[in-house]
C-alpha cells in the first residue's frame, strides 16, 4: 500500500491518509519517500525522479535500537519506543517540509515479532499521524533485492544477495537474463535472526574465539533451509556475493583506512575473499573500546558487528565467492524505484524483476 501525503505542513504527514491513488495523476517532478523501520535502525529518503533513475534531495538515519531486549522478554521495551518515536517524527517533518507527494513507510522485523506491535504502530499513527506497514519477510527480501540489484556484475548469471538486519537477515539467490539484462528472484529465506538478536543471545562486548564459532554455527543451521532451496542451482565462473547492511559497509570502510565512514568510497566497493578475512580479522581482534573508537563503527554498533561478522561468515563458508560487492542501499531504494515504476517516471527498464 502507498500513502499519499499531504504538502500542507499545517495538515501534517499522513493526518489525512489516502489508501489509493490514481499513479497517472503524480507528475515526473513529485516528491517521493521511503521510510524503513527496522529493528535496529530508523532510515528515511526523500527523492524525485530522474531520466536516469532519482536525486535524492534529504535523508535521515538514526540508531533507535527499536528490538532491544525483544528476543528476551517477546516485547518492545517503553525506552526503544520513545527513541524511536523521536526519530519518526523527525522523519515526519521532513516529509512535510519537502512535500511528499507519494510514499510507503514500512516495518520489519521487530513490529512483526512483538507481542504490542500492532500496538506500537497504532500508537505512531495517533501520535504522529504516520502510518507505518508492517511488511512480511517476502516484502521484505523482494524490496532488498530491487534496492541494490543494479550492483550486481552485468556478466554474472547467478548471484547470492544478503541483507542482514537487526532482528532478521534475509538472503537470495539472483538468477540473470542475458536477453533482458535483468535479475530473477530464484530463492529466497529470511532467517529469524540478526545483529541485535544474535549479539543478545551471545553477547557483543566480548567475542572470544569460541563465542564467534558458535555464533557461526548458529547461523549456519539457520541458513539450512536456503541451502537445501539452491543445492540444484548453477554457479557460474563470475557468481559472486552482494552484501547490504552495516556490517558489511563497516568491513569496507575498516579495508579503506577511513578516517570517518563516507558512503561515496564505500558503496559498490568490490572486495576479494583475502580483503575481508583481513578485515573481519582486524575486527575480531579490536576490543571494544577499540571498536567503539572506531570512525566506522562507532559505541552505537560495536557491540553488535562481530555477530555480523559471525552472519558473513557463515554466508561465506556456504557460498565460496571470490568476490564480495558493498552495498550502501537497501530497502529504502527498493521501495523508491517500485513506486516510481508504479507511477511511470524515470526510467522505464529495471534491471531486477520478481
Amino acid at each position: 500500500m502507498s500513502d499519499v501525503f499531504p504538502s500542507s505542513p499545517a495538515t501534517g504527514v499522513g493526518a489525512q491518509v489516502a489508501t489509493t491513488q490514481n499513479p497517472s495523476a503524480v507528475h515526473a517532478a513529485a516528491t517521493y519517500a521511503a521510510l524503513d523501520l527496522g529493528t535496529n535502525n530508523c532510515r528515511l529518503l526523500i527523492a524525485r525522479p530522474t531520466a536516469d533513475g532519482f536525486r535524492v534531495i534529504d535523508a535521515f538515519s538514526r540508531i533507535v535500537r527499536l528490538g532491544e531486549g525483544l528476543s528476551l522478554t517477546g516485547r518492545l521495551s517503553e525506552s526503544a519506543i520513545d527513541r524511536t518515536m523521536a526519530a519518526l517524527r523527525i522523519c515526519r517533518d521532513k516529509m512535510t517540509a519537502r512535500g511528499v507527494k507519494r510514499a510507503r513507510t514500512i516495518a520489519t522485523e521487530a513490529c512483526r515479532s512483538a507481542a504490542n506491535g500492532l500496538e506500537f504502530v497504532e500508537q505512531v499513527r495517533e501520535q504522529l499521524g504516520v502510518t507505518l506497514e508492517i511488511v512480511d519477510r517476502e516484502t521484505e527480501a523482494h524490496l532488498a533485492a530491487a534496492g541494490v540489484g543494479d550492483l550486481a556484475d552485468r556478466e554474472a548469471k547467478a548471484i547470492v544477495m544478503f541483507d542482514m538486519g537487526g532482528g532478521s537477515s534475509e538472503i537470495i539467490w539472483l538468477g540473470g537474463d542475458e536477453r533482458a539484462r535483468r535479475r530473477r528472484v530464484r530463492a529466497w529465506e529470511s532467517m529469524r535472526l540478526g545483529v541485535v538478536s544474535l549479539a543478545e543471545k551471545f553477547g557483543g562486548v566480548d567475542v572470544t574465539d569460541r563465542t564467534f564459532v558458535e555464533m557461526t554455527a548458529y547461523v549456519t543451521d539457520a541458513l539450512r533451509p536456503f541451502v537445501d532451496k539452491v543445492a540444484d542451482e548453477t554457479r557460474c565462473d563470475r557468481f559472486h556475493l552482494l552484501g547490504t547492511s552495516g556490517t558489511v559497509t563497516t568491513i569496507a570502510g575498516v579495508h579503506l583506512n577511513l578516517p570517518r565512514y563516507d558512503r561515496r568510497a564505500v558503496d559498490g566497493l568490490w572486495l576479494d575473499r583475502r580483503d575481508v578475512d583481513v578485515a573481519v580479522d582486524r575486527l575480531r581482534s579490536m576490543s571494544y573500546a577499540e571498536r567503539a573508537a572506531n570512525a566506522c563503527i562507532g559505541q552505537e554498533r560495536a557491540d553488535l558487528v562481530l555477530a555480523g561478522c559471525a552472519i558473513l561468515q557463515a554466508i561465506r563458508t556456504q557460498f565460496p565467492a571470490e568476490r564480495l560487492r558493498i552495498a550502501d542501499r537497501g530497502l529504502r531504494e527498493g521501495i523508491l524505484s517500485q513506486l516510481m515504476r508504479e507511477d511511470r517516471v524515470g526510467p522505464h527498464r529495471r534491471g531486477y524483476v520478481r
